[in-house]
């Protein structure tokens, strides 16, 4: 049975940092693109990163380009979302989500994924 298990999220002050985890099973991950959505309440979802099959690819928002980095470790199954120089507008529920592609070399937040995990509540407040 595919699963998505997230950790990480929690409540840190304004500039602090998290790292987020998405650990996958029923699945083999490395097969799949993933990507980092968020959805603050009273707000649509939103894309904030993908990352290709292959590792070589990453996308960010803009929103958190310079801050935020995906990673992926598929010996261990698992996406990370290092998240650096928070902000209160960074707060929101976290998810992330699998896509099987076309391609290993390239992805997009704007693609229809398939496999969501049940999210981390980050907090970002002083």
């Amino acid at each position: 049975q595919l699963q998505f298990v997230e950790s990480g999220g929690g409540l840190v002050q304004p500039g602090e940092s998290l790292r987020l985890s998405c650990a996958a099973s029923g699945i083999t991950l490395d097969y799949y693109t993933i990507g980092w959505f968020r959805q603050a309440p009273g707000k649509e979802r939103e894309g904030v990163s993908c990352i290709s099959r292959s590792g070589g690819y990453t996308n960010y928002a803009d929103s958190v380009k310079g801050r935020f980095t995906v990673s992926r470790d598929n010996a261990k199954n698992t996406v990370y979302l290092q998240m650096s120089s928070l902000l209160p507008e960074d707060t929101a529920v976290y998810y992330c989500a699998a896509v099987r592609p076309v391609t290993a070399y390239s992805c997009s937040m704007k693609w229809n994924y398939d496999y969501w995990g049940q999210g981390t509540q980050v907090t970002v407040s002083s």
